[in-house]
């Protein structure tokens, strides 16, 4: 049987500046785990800034996410600008802030964010082909912006991101810290984890459920 094929979207690494480190590390584990495969992509671009995570304070010089996010994937990684939609099953986003500093600039832009060049067509050329998109934490807002109509779940958040959703035209439903929102009229699937988590077994719980949900609804197509 063909192992189903996760492309996964690093944007660094560290919390406050790239990929949240235990969102990325669950998904790895949660996609082999489960009898997946993966392989690890991240736009070959520099980060918005580089955060001491000790202190807390803005560093120099500069890094390069893609750089950054090759400590989490033991090098084996590739530039977004490699990704082919036809290699893969599905496409997914661990959050951490790097998901609305680097891949797209919601942090300092808000309702105004411009995504990434790359993120957005890796995102486009996904969604055309009827794959499954999957975001964690808050990189579905990420994915809201590039598509517009489509459910997500940020878990249960400040009234001001779910209106900031509301207003790229998609739609936030509420969801407790291991749900699964699964938008199947567009492949669509989240969950909230660190948006809601307070430790990371609650992390890990969800994100594994949500790979769960995913090969569940691959599962079934085929029947």
């Amino acid at each position: 049987m063909m192992k189903t094929k996760f492309a996964i979207v690093l944007s660094g690494c560290g919390v406050s500046d790239g990929s949240e480190i235990h969102e990325a590390i669950a998904s790895i584990l949660a996609v082999e785990k489960n009898g997946g495969s993966y392989h690890i992509y991240a736009p070959n671009t520099e980060q918005m800034h580089a955060i001491n995570h000790v202190s807390g304070e803005e560093i120099t010089p500069n890094r390069n996410m893609l750089e950054e996010s090759a400590r989490i994937a033991r090098g084996d990684i590739k530039s977004l600008s490699q990704f082919n939609a036809d290699d893969f099953d599905v496409l997914l986003f661990p959050g951490g802030f790097g998901a609305v500093k680097n891949l797209c600039n919601y942090a300092t832009a808000g309702r105004n964010c411009k995504v990434n060049s790359d993120v957005a067509q890796a995102v486009k050329s996904m969604f055309k082909r009827k794959k499954i998109i999957a975001a964690i934490c808050i990189a579905p807002v990420v994915l809201a912006r590039i598509l517009g109509n489509i459910t997500v779940t940020l878990g249960n958040p400040d009234e001001s991101l779910i209106a900031d959703i509301n207003s790229f035209g998609a739609t936030h439903t509420v969801k407790n810290v291991t749900d699964v929102c699964i938008d199947a009229g567009n492949r669509i699937f989240t969950t909230p984890a660190y948006m809601s988590a307070t430790n990371i077994t609650e992390v890990f719980t969800g994100i594994d459920n949500l790979v769960k949900e995913i090969l569940k609804f691959i599962a079934m197509e085929k029947l």
